[in-house]
């Protein structure tokens, strides 16, 4: 999927039928999240090459969150994950196994490298606590529902989100009651999405007075291909620093982390 695409609603070429027709397992977020991508490699792959959900192996349906922009009606859970360290370590477990019995000669490099994962993500883990704990009111307003997970675990409350289910704009009706929310919940920030502006959240922080930051990613790495902080690891520590400095907290904790690449250099890649 390019880079500044929007998830929900990218379908891939059809050229693609024939690169997913060779390969042995497809990796994607589940949570219908890539529907068009899914069927067009459930109706491609060949001899036992299989989709992994790596959403769907790490939630229960009952954990599910429906929301602003997933409304239970629609039948399409928030599939933002991701947004939530453990569930991003949950998905490497889960690419972990799968590879593993795929390539049982090399299980030992996946492990080690998940390891080493797994210790980078309880160090973002603990700053992101240090950080948000100095946040006098953790209150989000975002352009899209991308943090419902991550505010279940970290104590934020999710007013609401632009970008409704149709992903259209919202109504003069919606945008009235988000008016009324930000207000009365008193919001220190409202926050945009450098991909995809919204003028509307513009309209909002003008009416109320508050503070609008454009600069948030849901899952547009930042940086370029190869940067350490072109990856979920950077992606997540811009996000996070920028929540908390634009709502007052301290976010020295998470400055003080950096970004790095567990799996060893090329040279040392198994053959």
């Amino acid at each position: 999927m390019p880079e500044g695409t929007n998830s929900h609603t990218f379908e891939p070429k059809p050229s693609a039928a024939a690169l997913l027709s060779k390969v042995d397992a497809v990796y994607v977020n589940g949570l219908k999240l890539e529907d068009p991508t899914v069927e067009l490699a459930e109706a491609n792959l060949q001899g036992d090459a299989k989709i992994v959900e790596l959403g769907g192996e790490c939630i229960d349906q009952g954990d599910w969150i429906y929301d602003f922009s997933f409304p239970e009606s629609e039948g399409k859970p928030n599939p933002h994950l991701w947004t939530d360290p453990k569930y991003a370590l949950c998905y490497a477990g889960v690419a972990r196994d799968d590879l593993s019995e795929r390539d049982p000669g090399n299980a030992d490099y996946y492990a080690a490298n998940y390891d080493k994962f797994e210790t980078l993500v309880g160090e973002l883990d603990a700053a992101m606590r240090r950080s948000f704990a100095t946040i006098p009111k953790r209150v989000l307003l975002t352009y899209h529902d991308a943090y419902a997970y991550f505010a279940r675990d970290y104590d934020w409350k999710v007013v609401g989100a632009i970008q409704v289910s149709d992903f259209e704009d919202p109504t003069p009706r919606e945008l009235g009651s988000l008016i009324r929310q930000v207000e009365a919940e008193q919001v220190g920030a409202i926050f945009g999405s450098e991909v995809f502006p919204s003028p509307v959240l513009e309209q909002i922080g003008r009416e109320t007075g508050v503070r609008y930051i454009d600069v948030l990613r849901d899952d547009d790495l930042p940086g370029k291909p190869g940067d350490p902080e072109h990856s979920w690891v950077g992606l997540m520590l811009f996000d996070y620093v920028t929540m908390t400095e634009a709502l007052g907290g301290d976010a020295a904790a998470l400055q003080a982390f950096q970004p790095r690449n567990v799996a060893p250099d090329e040279a040392d890649y198994p053959q």
